[in-house]
């Protein structure tokens, strides 16, 4: 039994590299039918790798018990991938806006007292947009289009394959390190998880949507459906706090009973992600009304804003609140200049820090007692201490992938697993679980992808800026905001949103027209900016 396991887990162990290995290939190689067929490669072993080490949960064994419902459902599934990728084999553009649909809609599933809530319409879209890119590189027209060009263009159609930059460098280098470091993972489970649920799922969305069209047609559609869904979502959020009724999330439903304020998760599982998703929302419609064009768009955004500030009051998310001022704060920046937005923001911190000092008893808040900080804090600070331990313990290469909950838990005798998912700090789990080498991937994202962002937005303090620059602008700005968020809760690579900001900058900031790809690897220069 012992021999059988462990051939399970190297296998297992072994398919989650080439998984994250066949991400990252089609992102990064040069000819066009190696980027499909990896990936094709990627696309069919996530769902193989996530079967494997769920096959025993309560879940898989109710549908496996449960023959031909699962049957049933897959066909569904398989028919609905099928369609979305004809459509997607057409209209490529309508891309950005299926995964902006599908962004937020988690499929709950529960079985034994156990639940779990999947992003299975962003899945499906996913897996949609893969096969729609592989038959336009390995299908007729790219064997037409071969024996014209005679060496697999990049651009056929409206896909088309930009080169890679930086950011997309160290998203897979990334991605490609937290997989080898799974192998040695005190908790190569949860690695698996987070492998096959976000990150190769979401390093084959990156592709698939900087490979589209972004005309200003899609942009604002795609934004368009994010505030619809916010304002959806919004609804549903006032009636849980009009019924006192919460969906799904029972710490949520527990810790209601004993505050004296209710928190509301509308469908969302965790009201924390639910607020982030409407500050980032929000901070969209800010930008339109720091660039107003037409009246009828500031009315719009100033009758919306209202509504998803109030959303965003019930969710009582103090990380979600931090995020939306930051990213106020860019926004303003670039509208009237950094100076008057950084002594704004100073006298704000001096005021903060004189309270706490002076008058700590009006927030609640005993300098003296580590509890009351903890308390404070919702309990960050204790996790973030206790990171910082296993940190210490081994600084270098970390204790595996995934590993911070099954650490903290041993080190600090902490309770149920549920008590220390994350350190809430999302550097600190980073380097506990990856040690200085993760922590550096980590950082070379944030570094590339900043520059990425803010690279030619300065200059928009005039009162009409082009559209294209406008939507940067937001981008930018929402980005700092959900770094600020992660700092303060977790969920940052792990958030769909995370990725699709960073490839619309990516097209953003290259224009219009797309950078092609030459298909013989050749990387010639071309006219367009390269990302």
């Amino acid at each position: 039994m012992g021999t059988a396991l462990a051939v399970a887990t190297a296998v297992k162990g072994l398919g989650t590299v080439v998984a994250a290995g066949a991400a990252g290939c089609a992102v990064l190689l040069p000819e066009a039918r190696t980027r499909a067929w990896s990936a094709l490669l990627a696309l069919v072993i996530t769902p193989l790798l996530l079967v494997g080490s769920l096959w025993n949960s309560p879940q898989v064994e109710h549908l496996r018990n449960h023959g031909a419902l699962a049957a049933a459902a897959l066909v569904a599934a398989l028919v609905v991938v099928c369609a979305l990728a004809l459509l997607l084999a057409r209209r490529p553009r309508w891309l950005p806006l299926l995964v902006a649909a599908a962004l937020r809609f988690r499929l709950p599933l529960e079985s034994g007292g156990q639940s779990a809530n999947l992003l299975a319409p962003l899945y499906l879209v996913i897996a949609a947009g893969v096969l729609a890119y592989a038959w336009q590189r390995l299908g007729p027209a790219a064997r037409a289009h071969d024996g014209v060009r005679g060496n697999g263009a990049g651009e056929i159609g409206e896909w088309r394959d930009r080169h890679p930059g930086r950011v997309e460098l160290a998203l897979v280098v990334f991605v490609l390190l937290y997989a080898l470091q799974s192998l040695y993972s005190t908790d190569f489970e949860q690695a698996l998880k987070n492998v096959s649920f976000f990150y190769v799922p979401f390093l084959l969305m990156l592709k698939m949507l900087t490979s589209v069209p972004w005309s200003r047609w899609v942009v604002t559609r795609t934004f368009g459906v994010a505030v619809v869904l916010a304002l959806v979502f919004a609804g549903v959020g006032f009636v849980e706090y009009a019924t006192h009724h919460i969906f799904w999330n029972q710490k949520v439903i527990a810790s209601n009973q004993f505050e004296s304020y209710f928190r509301v998760n509308s469908l969302f599982f965790d009201p924390n992600i639910y607020g982030r998703f409407l500050a980032m929302t929000m901070l969209g419609l800010a930008a339109l009304l720091l660039w107003p064009r037409r009246r009828s768009e500031v009315l719009i955004a100033t009758g919306a804003l209202a509504v998803l500030w109030a959303a965003l009051v019930l969710t009582f998310s103090q990380s979600s609140f931090g995020a939306l001022l930051l990213g106020l704060g860019v926004l303003a920046a670039l509208r009237w200049g950094w100076r008057p937005v950084a002594v704004l923001t100073g006298a704000a911190a001096i005021i903060g820090i004189a309270v706490v000092i002076a008058a700590p008893g009006l927030i609640h808040l005993n300098l003296k007692s580590r509890h009351s900080v903890n308390r404070a804090s919702s309990g960050r600070f204790g996790l973030v201490r206790g990171g910082v331990r296993i940190f210490g313990a081994r600084p270098v290469w970390g204790f595996g992938s995934g590993s911070f909950a099954e650490r903290y838990r041993t080190r600090e005798k902490a309770g149920a697993r549920d008590t220390a998912s994350a350190s809430h700090t999302i550097a600190i789990t980073v380097a506990a679980e990856q040690g200085v080498v993760g922590l550096a991937a980590y950082i070379a994202i944030l570094v590339t992808a900043f520059m990425l962002l803010f690279r030619g937005v300065a200059g928009l303090r005039g009162r009409a800026p082009p559209a294209r620059m406008m939507s940067r602008a937001y981008v930018a700005a929402a980005f700092t905001g959900l770094v600020l968020h992660t700092l303060l809760y977790a969920s940052f690579l792990e958030d769909p949103i995370t990725w699709t900001l960073i490839a619309a900058g990516i097209v953003l900031a290259a224009g219009t027209r797309p950078t092609t790809a030459p298909a013989d690897g050749n990387r010639a220069r071309t006219e367009t900016a390269r990302t």
